[in-house]
């Protein structure tokens, strides 16, 4: 099966808004999808949530850079790059893990994506990234050395 999982690690760093009827080729018609703002069943809201992407997110590009296990059951650690339309800074990357589960007729019954959204995202944002900043530095345990001397 591991044929299946090279064409999804395709099918994902090749993705774009005209890709998205193939969809049926690659999901299960009840998919589960789930990432730190969706959780949702069904290839129809999978699609909807990637068109809403699409809408809101400009030079978006996927790169899978390792994959662990085999199918039925993968893990693939990826970067996600975009930027938010209609802005002009430099691209955001996002780095996380996936969990993939592959039905037996080869198709994905289910996607759970794993990855901070406070620490890559939020951060970022003016306001909630000062906070965010700030909350780390304060939560965070201090180096064994400041340890040591403390």
């Amino acid at each position: 099966m591991s044929g299946v999982v090279d064409a999804y690690i395709g099918f994902w760093q090749q993705l774009s808004p005209d890709r998205l009827a193939e969809l049926p080729a690659y999901y299960t018609p009840d998919v589960h999808f789930q990432d730190p703002f969706n959780n949702l069943h069904g290839i129809d809201d999978l699609a909807a949530m990637l068109r809403h992407m699409y809408r809101q997110c400009d030079a978006v590009s996927i790169a899978v850079d390792e994959v662990v296990g085999r199918a039925p059951v993968v893990y693939l650690r990826w970067r996600f790059d975009f930027r938010l339309a209609g802005e002009r800074r430099h691209r955001q990357p996002i780095r996380g893990v996936s969990r993939v589960v592959f039905a037996p007729d080869g198709r994905v019954s289910e996607h759970i994506d794993y990855w901070d959204a406070a620490g890559q995202l939020y951060s970022q944002l003016p306001i909630v990234g000062g906070l965010m900043r700030w909350l780390r530095r304060r939560l965070a345990a201090p180096p064994a050395a400041a340890r040591a001397n403390g």
